[in-house]
């Protein structure tokens, strides 16, 4: 897909971050949209941005992790846009405790929404996106789909999932010879309000007594890439087509550390977790 405008674009997550910019830049590319978010307030933001572009845009609040709702929600951007040729599943949430501490209602939660909502909508968009004869779907995993950190064990589990999940239907789409294609993404630290947003247990001990909001103050302050500059980092893969793209100076750090020294990362991430301490 070399050309967004009068495409029909449907995305996750667009009440806030990475969503919201997709929609905006998606619009002024001459893309029709079709927005979702679990937040009417964020979402309802997303699209007062947008009253000045001269592009059709609907939206829904949909619960990606609610199989019924993303399928009833693909059906209704058909039926109102008359076509889709987009999907990009980029809602998502953080959980942040250890293994041990982990309870099956929290894992279910985040893996409901970071990894089912994927898949969600990974199906029940692709046969509408194939009937439109040219689309791409975006799955949005993170740097934490490509190694591992403490007290992330129930993120980098759907976010793994993400990778291997997307990897695997791009193979299929290519061996197909459909024009669909598909392209995972792995982000690094982004300025959005998933850390914050997110949810933490008792498991997790907070350096020299910190608290709670001193961490997430912490934390922000060394996210380095705006939203705008993520999601045009997506855009563009789009059009090259490429099967992944890895967003940000400390994903790409990150990525070439891992790959190089699949083991050794575990150390610097235990020395550095150490220091955090």
């Amino acid at each position: 897909m070399k050309s967004f405008k009068d495409k029909v674009a449907a995305i996750t997550g667009a009440g806030s971050g990475i969503g919201r910019q997709l929609a905006v830049q998606l619009a002024g590319q001459g893309c029709h949209l079709s927005l979702s978010d679990v937040n009417e307030t964020g979402l309802a933001e997303t699209v007062a941005l947008l009253d000045s572009m001269a592009v059709r845009v609907e939206a829904d609040v949909v619960d990606v992790a609610n199989r019924e709702q993303v399928y009833r929600w693909s059906d209704k951007v058909v039926a109102d846009q008359g076509r889709v040729n987009l999907i990009l599943n980029n809602a998502g949430v953080s959980m942040t405790s250890t293994v041990e501490g982990l309870t099956y209602e929290e894992l279910e939660w985040i893996l409901g929404i970071n990894l089912w909502g994927v898949i969600h909508g990974t199906k029940a968009f692709l046969p509408h996106i194939k009937a439109s004869g040219e689309g791409h779907i975006v799955n949005v995993s993170s740097i934490f789909g490509m190694c591992a950190q403490p007290t992330q064990s129930a993120y980098n589990t759907s976010k793994y999932a993400v990778r291997g999940f997307t990897e695997a239907l791009r193979l299929e789409l290519e061996l197909e010879g459909c024009a669909i294609s598909a392209t995972c993404v792995h982000p690094g630290g982004i300025k959005t309000n998933i850390i914050r947003s997110g949810r933490a247990n008792a498991s997790v001990k907070l350096g020299h007594d910190k608290s709670r909001e001193q961490e997430l103050s912490a934390t922000e302050k060394v996210l380095r890439t705006t939203p705008e500059v993520a999601a045009a980092s997506i855009l563009s893969a789009i059009q090259r087509n490429e099967s992944r793209v890895v967003i940000g100076g400390d994903a790409k750090v990150m990525d070439m550390v891992v790959r190089l020294f699949p083991m050794l990362y575990q150390k610097l991430v235990i020395a550095a977790a150490r220091r955090r301490q």
